[in-house]
């Protein structure tokens, strides 16, 4: 059992030891990756259109950055459909 973090570190320091493991598990730079931009724009699609879409769509995002998109110009556009988008009337 692993003790608790400092009160103001948890999710955090916890968060940021996790990227820094996955980008050097999959050969990444930290700082290459925009954790807040990301984040984002992950709450943006999962309030404004359904949380199952929130991990959709980054890795969807992490595609068109792949492929050579600007990582703040491909989010913006994304999160400005999300604001945009219409979900059907419940009932």
């Amino acid at each position: 059992m692993t003790a608790a973090a400092p009160a103001g570190q948890g999710k955090d320091t916890m968060l940021e030891e996790w990227l820094e493991a996955v980008c050097l598990e999959l050969g990444l730079s930290r700082e290459d990756v925009d954790r807040d931009l990301v984040l984002n724009l992950a709450r943006d699609v999962a309030h404004g259109v359904a949380r199952p879409g929130a991990p959709l769509t980054t890795y969807l995002l992490g595609l068109a950055v792949a492929r050579g998109a600007p990582a703040r110009d491909a989010a913006a556009r994304v999160t400005e459909l999300a604001e945009g988008w219409t979900k059907p009337e419940a009932g």
